[in-house]
């Protein structure tokens, strides 16, 4: 502690130059802090996938699809605790850009599969009580201001309603909770309404999520529940729902890869930055080095002045950067809901401080190292 007035007064000795390095190094560590949130809005589903359910597709793709008959056949095997099925509307609310998971599911059967999803008692019993009611996640209110109650108009792209025209109707009877990494976007309502009033393909369904006794068995049960539909009219493809969650995110490319990449190659550009600032810094102080040593300052006080000098410009920076970054995500998704989740978590911002500890030593270490092997002689000299 008796050594800060002196590190204070060395970092402010250039007053421009520490500021504009403390600003590359605020938005290098923003940058990295919004392109984790992205990274994790288009990865927490595979972080939170759960890892006694299996999803079993068409064997042909995901827009294929299945009898609604296999799950009877489902539920009878060994090993399977529940089946149930889900089928993807697609449909418009309002304007095209209101993207939203719609999807018709079996109520009952899918809370059971997905207890991570916390309904109240009152709103489960009007979702029961009401064939054309809508679950609705809590964040997909926000987005609409809706209210419980509230009709939906939702316009058809896939499934038109068997009384014509293109518009369904539902009616919001409750909402979702849960974690933070549960999506609470999605718009979920009865298949029993849903599989009556379409216009065709009744008796088929999307796509089965099974839940099984035991998760250390996944691959086996994969394989007999496809052996079980081999050769059938609608064969099957079934993979654990992380299995399923990655193939699905991977269309779109490989965005946690990216991102990382990306915020791999600022920090860097950031390291150069400082390093480059703290040897500049040094070289310019070489004579009161050699003051120092000559008032008793061992080698190894030396290298730990340079150092923390380069901590505090590093830290300073970056966790106003890492801050910034944290309103950011705390203002909400800048799709306007399109991403199912976008949060900065605890994990990525204790990752953030690691990183800025880590960079202020590697940014000063050279210049440090050269600082305690100055030598008194070649300092004055120098001077």
């Amino acid at each position: 502690m008796k050594y800060l007035p002196l590190i204070w007064k060395n970092v402010w000795r250039r007053k421009f130059r520490t500021v504009f390095t403390m600003l590359v190094v605020m938005v290098a560590f923003l940058l990295f802090g919004v392109l984790m949130a992205v990274r994790m809005a288009f990865t927490f589903g595979i972080e939170v996938a759960g890892v006694d359910r299996l999803m079993m597709l068409h064997k042909v793709g995901f827009l294929m699809l299945l009898p609604e008959a296999y799950k009877t056949q489902l539920q009878s095997m060994p090993g399977v605790q529940l089946a149930t099925h889900q089928t993807w509307f697609g449909g418009i609310y309002q304007d095209p850009t209101n993207f939203f998971a719609q999807m018709a599911v079996e109520p009952e059967a899918y809370l059971k599969a997905y207890p991570e999803f916390k309904v109240t008692p009152e709103h489960m019993k009007a979702w029961m009580d009401d064939r054309r009611g809508v679950l609705v996640g809590v964040d997909l209110m926000k987005r609409f201001n809706w209210q419980v109650g509230q009709r939906i108009p939702i316009n058809a792209t896939i499934w038109q309603p068997r009384g014509g025209g293109l518009t369904w109707e539902f009616n919001i009877a409750g909402t979702y909770t849960g974690e933070d990494a549960v999506d609470k976007t999605q718009f979920l309502f009865r298949y029993d309404y849903f599989d009556e009033n379409r216009r065709g393909a009744q008796g088929q369904v999307g796509w089965y999520v099974v839940k099984i006794d035991d998760p250390a068995k996944a691959a086996e049960m994969s394989r007999a529940i496809d052996n079980q539909f081999a050769n059938s009219s609608a064969e099957t493809k079934t993979a654990t729902e992380k299995q399923f969650v990655q193939s699905f995110a991977k269309q779109v490319g490989d965005i946690g890869t990216i991102m990382v990449a990306i915020a791999t190659a600022v920090l860097f550009n950031m390291l150069l930055v400082a390093a480059s600032t703290m040897t500049r810094a040094i070289r310019e102080r070489t004579s009161e080095l050699a003051v120092l040593k000559t008032l008793g300052f061992a080698n190894g006080t030396i290298l730990g002045l340079v150092l923390l000098e380069s901590m505090f410009v590093v830290l300073v920076g970056g966790g106003i950067g890492l801050g910034f970054a944290w309103l950011i995500v705390q203002g909400g998704d800048p799709t306007n809901g399109m991403l199912p989740i976008f949060a900065l978590p605890p994990r990525d911002l204790a990752l953030g401080v690691g990183l800025m500890i880590a960079l202020g030593l590697l940014a000063g270490l050279l210049p440090a190292v050269g600082a305690m092997r100055l030598r008194i002689t070649d300092a004055l000299r120098r001077s």
